[in-house]
């Protein structure tokens, strides 16, 4: 049963050595662990060509979620609703249709006092 979603900047952090992003990853269960597409695809699109073979493998151990027409319908009414860019709209879309939470550090966007769908893990 999945427990979250892990936001981009989480993995990013991680493969920029932020220690803290490290022990969190280190510390999950990936068999409980999932990604979105758009999540992948932003990973893929910043990293050196040489590193992405390592870098897939490492995302390949999480479930990956996509995007269907009740997610699109979901996320075009939490831009909405909350003026999120429609990256970040998916993201909680995704999460919360798949009822998980959404593990992040963008309190800017996601206060976690407001929805009870996200996890922040760490602060920097």
């Amino acid at each position: 049963m999945l427990e979250r979603l892990l936001d981009s900047v989480i993995l990013i952090d991680h493969l920029n050595s932020i220690e803290q992003a490290t022990r969190f990853i280190l510390s999950l269960d990936p068999e409980k662990t999932a990604i979105s597409v758009i999540t992948r695809a932003e990973i893929l699109v910043g990293i050196k060509e040489s590193d992405e073979g390592l870098v897939k493998a490492f995302l390949d151990q999480y479930h990956l979620l996509g995007i269907d027409k009740d997610i699109a319908d979901l996320a075009a009414t939490l831009r909405r609703n909350h003026s999120w860019k429609l990256p970040d709209a998916f993201q909680a879309a995704i999460s919360i249709n798949n009822n998980i939470k959404l593990t992040t550090r963008n309190t800017k966007d996601f206060d976690p006092a407001k929805h009870s769908f996200i996890e922040i893990p760490y602060s920097l």
